[in-house]
């Protein structure tokens, strides 16, 4: 299979900001572990098209705070929304959950990546799943342009999948704490190649399981984009091993 990451295409000339947006719910960061002394929370898992709305409003109000809590505190409002998450959702401390709400400004081409947040225009996105490109389910932003006619941005919801392959990270790694169950960190390495056992062979889009901010296509969502004239996103060829 051949991989390629997803990158913003500064050369296209769009404009576009989404840095006042935000998601509407999240779960909250953790203090630093009384064993590992690991705390904090994960970027880049989003679960855009979660909905928390009919949860109590004490909870709600838990899950529109990222200040870091107790592991014990996560660990219970991380059971309370799993129900509502997609099956076998990953659910780190910082997990962002709900649409993206907030002001955007300046141009858009048919796809945007910002950070590691991925949208597109709703169209854009319905053509590539009519060209059969697999695992883009959008779900529409609540976004507010000024001083013009609003876009139909709508945000995929990325599943989490694969792992970067054991030659190109540390030798020596600490197991994973046994009390909050956190892995020790490493930062992704200058060179780096996917490990092709773990890659996923139903989705054609994807977040990188253990650097969830690395937005992975395969050949078929790289070409269809191409194919189908779609701009504002460019793809960099991956090695698997």
């Amino acid at each position: 299979m051949k991989c390629y990451r997803v990158e913003a295409d500064m050369a296209a000339g769009y404009t576009g900001d989404l840095s006042r947006a935000a998601h509407r719910w999240g779960l909250p960061g953790v203090e630093p572990c009384s064993a590992c002394s690991v705390g904090g929370g994960w970027a880049g898992i989003q679960y855009p098209c979660v909905d928390l709305s009919g949860l109590p409003a004490a909870v709600l109000k838990r899950l529109s705070d990222s200040w870091p809590v107790p592991f014990e505190e996560f660990a219970r409002l991380r059971e309370t929304v799993r129900p509502l998450a997609p099956t076998g959702a990953v659910l780190e401390p910082g997990t962002r959950l709900g649409p993206l709400m907030g002001t955007a400004s300046g141009s858009f081409g048919q796809l945007h990546l910002q950070g590691w947040t991925l949208v597109g225009r709703r169209e854009a996105l319905e053509r590539l799943r009519d060209a059969g490109v697999r695992g883009i389910q959008g779900c529409p932003t609540q976004v507010r342009f000024r001083g013009k006619a609003p876009l139909e941005l709508q945000e995929p919801q990325l599943a989490l999948h694969g792992r970067l392959h054991d030659s190109c990270l540390p030798s020596k790694r600490e197991p994973p704490c046994s009390t909050c169950g956190a892995e020790a960190s490493y930062s992704l390495p200058e060179k780096y190649w996917l490990d092709a056992a773990t890659l996923p062979g139903q989705v054609d889009v994807f977040r990188l399981g253990d650097f969830p901010t690395l937005i992975i296509a395969t050949e078929r969502m790289a070409e269809a984009v191409h194919r189908l004239g779609l701009d504002g996103v460019t793809f960099q060829p991956l090695e698997a091993r």
